[in-house]
């Protein structure tokens, strides 16, 4: 029961992203849907809710705001992060996605593998860096990690 069941990207006031990073999010969302691992953590001498969860990301006066309800919509509260830790490896993230977006295009096979690990290790460090700012507020693998990783990047392109 410990997972995500529902994910909900609120991207109001943000501008509409391009349809790649459209294919990443959508991507994201179905893959992490499919298979994820996420729990809360309990705090202060309370019990941590089981899950499954439903989480709505967005970004609000230039921070992550997870909000966290039970699979029926109850309201569990809501998890907000700063955006400086990511700002840099986001940053990294699209330039080494556009990298590949256009290698993909008019590159031979070799070139584009050596981008795409480049990519996977920057995909990488942003999952690592969601993992330890939640923590003491939730757990996570780390492909449910990198897959959140993606969906802050989608958010992150608008903020």
């Amino acid at each position: 029961m410990s997972r995500i069941c529902q994910i909900r990207i609120d991207d109001t006031g943000l501008p509409t992203p391009t349809p790649e990073i459209e294919q990443e999010r959508k991507v994201a969302v179905f893959d992490l849907l499919e298979d994820n691992d996420f729990t809360l953590i309990a705090r202060e001498g309370s019990i941590a809710p089981p899950g499954p969860f439903a989480l709505t990301l967005a970004i609000r006066e230039r921070r992550l705001v997870i909000d966290l309800c039970d699979e029926a919509g109850a309201p569990l509260g809501e998890i907000i992060l700063s955006l400086g830790p990511f700002r840099q490896v986001v940053k990294d993230y699209y330039q080494i996605c556009a990298s590949y977006f256009d290698a993909v295009k008019r590159l031979p096979p070799s070139q584009i593998e050596a981008i795409d690990m480049a990519r996977r290790g920057i995909h990488n460090e942003g999952a690592r860096i969601l993992q330890e700012r939640l923590e003491g507020k939730a757990e996570m693998d780390i492909d449910t990690a990198r897959r959140l990783f993606t969906l802050i990047c989608v958010l992150h392109f608008g903020g």
